[in-house]
């Protein structure tokens, strides 16, 4: 029997394993029915049943090419070439032809991976991370993760991971070689946007915070406001989140800031129940497309909407579920936004299982705004904008040579934005290294016990920059925040 039959045989074998299933359902539920004929029901699956068995004769018709391919490839290629590995491609090709960064393929072997790292604590650098136009890209790093204290950045593109290239590999090949074990170092390059070199950025893996639910109450204005922020929307976010606002009201909060910052969304469930707490029943917190078009609206059971005001805080790293979260409270409350543009994520993806293992995650679904906006590679914009001191959006740097007076460097200006957001006087940011800036940097050297040059070589470089850290994680200066608590408290 030729390899073209075979292939031939196993498809068809496959498509009527379905077909068979569709029908043996089918059959039960006429069997179940009256005596007296067939009931509507029975009409409505036995015509089902024939679209169905249309749908696989066009399918099978299309599927000769591809079986012509796997035999033209067996029968002629140069080396010889596993079966299996065929298959693999072929499915890998079908999903990336769909240019789609969230319809990806896991087979057995990387799923088995991705099981065991799921139920192995979360061990890593904990970022999230998707494919943008072919490149592995940060689209957050987590609360308090190695990630977010190495200073990556959403939007940052990862271009190799210790010294390895990870251009060719699929979402879960490189996300493999990120992940490692607590303790454990990994050197990633990355590409920034705005930065015309690549930066190398080490990171000491260690156990990812689980806990997604953080609050406190500030007083401003004479006022009690609350502030929760979500870093993640994952099992028991929304349990916690509920727990969290019913502490705060029954502190008697006169408002509410909702921080989505860094916050690369999750779970679909867990958001609708969040919104559940704010989107009175008579307007829709969320619409969901399905691949026919067809739009189904949402609603909550909520009687009446809160007393008090709500501000959602955004920026570049909110993604997915967060957007629903904000995008809901300004179109269906008119709540305002503060921060910046967030990341763009419009779609839900659900996982299929190929019964051996394997794995399809694939876009199913559009969500879109109460209003029916879709908001996916675009972004929300916020109702009021606010960006934070320049020095939250410094780099880390890598000098082959120190920075000097009487230089002028993209990197000096980096050096000296972080001089002032420390609180030293370089006098200008323009990229200059003047006598202020000299003066700047021995006084920060004599700070922290460092030989007092005068000129930045990497230990300065990598000491100032493990401050402004210290500083953004302390939440000083954060204007988005107070902007915020200022419009909540009015």
């Amino acid at each position: 029997m030729s390899k073209r039959i075979l292939v031939l045989i196993l498809i068809v074998a496959i498509a009527l394993g379905a077909a068979g299933t569709y029908a043996g359902l089918a059959f039960f539920a006429s069997g179940s029915s009256s005596d007296s004929g067939i009931s509507s029901d029975d009409q409505n699956l036995l015509s089902q049943l024939s679209e169905q068995q249309q749908s696989l004769e066009e399918n099978m018709g299309k599927m000769s090419k591809v079986v012509d391919a796997f035999s033209i490839i067996q029968e002629n290629y140069v080396e010889e070439v596993d079966d299996q590995q065929l298959v693999e491609g072929a499915i890998n090709g079908m999903l990336e032809s769909l240019e789609d960064p969230y319809s990806v393929y896991m087979d057995q072997e990387t799923m088995e991976q991705f099981n065991e790292q799921i139920e192995a604590s979360f061990e890593g650098i904990g970022a999230e991370v998707s494919m943008v136009d072919g490149n592995v890209t940060i689209v957050s790093p987590i609360k308090d993760s190695p990630a977010e204290k190495a200073g990556l950045k959403p939007n940052d593109q990862i271009l190799s991971v210790d010294g390895e290239s990870v251009e060719g590999l699929d979402l879960y090949e490189a996300v493999n070689k990120i992940r490692g074990e607590k303790g454990s170092e990994v050197v990633l390059e990355v590409s920034r946007p705005g930065v015309d070199d690549p930066l190398e950025i080490e990171i000491t893996r260690d156990s990812i915070p689980l806990e997604t639910v953080y609050s406190e109450t500030k007083e401003v204005n004479g006022k009690t406001i609350g502030v929760i922020e979500l870093t993640s929307f994952s099992e028991n976010t929304a349990t916690d989140f509920k727990k969290a606002l019913t502490n705060l009201e029954d502190k008697g909060m006169d408002g509410l800031v909702i921080d989505l910052r860094g916050n690369p969304g999750g779970l679909l469930p867990e958001v609708e129940e969040i919104l559940k707490n704010f989107i009175p029943s008579d307007k829709p917190y969320l619409q969901i497309e399905d691949p026919s078009g067809k739009k189904t609206r949402y609603f909550s059971e909520l009687e009446s909407a809160k007393g008090y005001p709500i501000v959602s805080v955004i920026d570049g790293g909110s993604a997915s579920a967060s957007e629903i979260l904000v995008g809901a409270l300004n179109e269906a409350m008119d709540y305002d936004i503060v921060g910046e543009k967030s990341f763009g994520k419009g779609t839900v993806q659900q996982t299929v299982s190929m019964g051996d293992g394997s794995t399809i995650k694939i876009t199913r679904f559009k969500w879109l705004t109460p209003d029916g906006n879709w908001i996916h590679e675009k972004g929300i914009e916020p109702t009021v904008e606010q960006k934070m001191p320049d020095y939250y959006y410094t780099n880390p740097m890598q000098l082959e040579e120190p920075l000097s007076y009487n230089q002028s460097d993209d990197q000096i200006e980096n050096v000296q934005i972080m001089l002032e957001g420390l609180g030293y006087e370089p006098e200008r940011t323009d990229g200059y290294f003047n006598e202020a800036t000299k003066s700047a940097v021995e006084a920060f050297q004599s700070d922290q016990d460092l030989d007092v040059t005068g000129e930045v070589d990497q230990k300065t470089a990598e000491v100032l920059q493990t401050s402004i850290v210290e500083k953004i994680r302390d939440g000083q200066d954060d204007k988005q925040l107070e902007k915020a608590l200022e419009i909540v408290s009015q």
